[in-house]
């Protein structure tokens, strides 16, 4: 099983509490569970076990749930040149050309005959259930993968009054004024890499990597109107990542003390070392995520 300490996460507020009980949540995981594509799913996606023995991990308020993803591998090229070969030989044999819509018709075939044959890819993703601060956490670097991922479970627990986390203020603009100052919150330091973009959508973005992000360089950036939409971050020399406008943080790395922390469990305890990991992975970042939100200016109202 994968580690449970997130590499990318998408926040979500909950606008109500859920009521979860972890005995009937486990029931609702199972009545959803994953099962591997057929002859033709091009993808499907389901719960599988968190430990060797449940679906779920449960501790005090928190939940962490697991997803697995299996997407059926057609490269595009294979599709065109199954077309392309029926339509050689339909206009060979019938002395005519192919219209549009047969070769709509033909694609549909080559998925048929082909996707049983298909190579399969699949994914592990987490989903940290936070009932106390009514925040869910979701294992995913895209807004569309977390957005699946919440559809699977309102589907599976029949509700899921969610909205993404936003700031009260404008990220972009505080990330910016951050470089503008050379001035952070306390617990924070800059990191090498941010984006930069232009007000107006046809101004152009600047990528900074490996980059000194008080230079004069970035600053000249800045002062001719580019505001900063991803800052990579310090905290506390525990967790480093890139912070997003949108507040979805991502590449997220973490000091080997907390990935070692918890070491001198028995590996072989999968349950035991798997609840220890995610306890303090999510009072960890639980204090870092709280920290940021703070220092951007609290939670948007909604």
């Amino acid at each position: 099983m994968k580690s449970p300490f997130f590499k990318n996460v998408m926040v979500y507020s909950l606008n109500r509490d859920i009521p979860l009980d972890a005995e009937e949540l486990d029931q609702q995981l199972q009545t959803m569970a994953f099962s591997p594509c057929a002859a033709q799913d091009m993808a499907k996606s389901g719960w599988i076990n968190v430990t060797s023995d449940s679906m779920l991990l449960a501790e005090n308020g928190q939940y962490l749930l697991c997803c697995q993803h299996e997407t059926k591998i057609m490269p595009v090229a294979t599709l065109n040149d199954y077309v392309a070969e029926k339509v050689e030989k339909i206009e060979r044999e019938q002395a005519r050309k192919v219209r549009r819509s047969e070769r709509v018709s033909l694609r549909d075939e080559a998925l048929c005959v082909l996707l049983p044959r298909a190579f399969s890819r699949r994914s592990e993703s987490y989903i940290w259930i936070d009932n106390v601060n009514s925040r869910i956490y979701v294992d995913a670097a895209s807004a569309k993968s977390a957005e699946d991922m919440l559809a699977l479970l309102r589907k599976t627990i029949g509700s899921l009054p969610v909205i993404p986390m936003m700031a009260a203020d404008p990220i972009e603009l505080t990330l910016t004024e951050w470089l503008r100052a050379a001035e952070l919150p306390a617990g924070f330091a800059l990191g090498d890499e941010a984006e930069l973009a232009a007000i107006l959508e046809d101004g152009g973005k600047i990528r900074c990597k490996k980059q000194d992000l008080l230079s004069d360089e970035v600053r000249t950036h800045i002062e001719a109107g580019k505001l900063v939409t991803q800052l990579s971050l310090d905290w506390q020399e525990r967790i480093f990542c890139r912070v997003s406008d949108d507040l979805s943080i991502k590449g997220i790395k973490y000091a080997d003390m907390l990935t070692q922390q918890n070491d001198d469990i028995d590996r072989e305890d999968q349950r035991a070392r798997m609840l220890a990991d995610f306890i303090l992975f999510a009072s960890e970042f639980s204090s870092f995520f709280s920290g940021l939100v703070e220092a951007l200016g609290g939670e948007a109202k909604r």
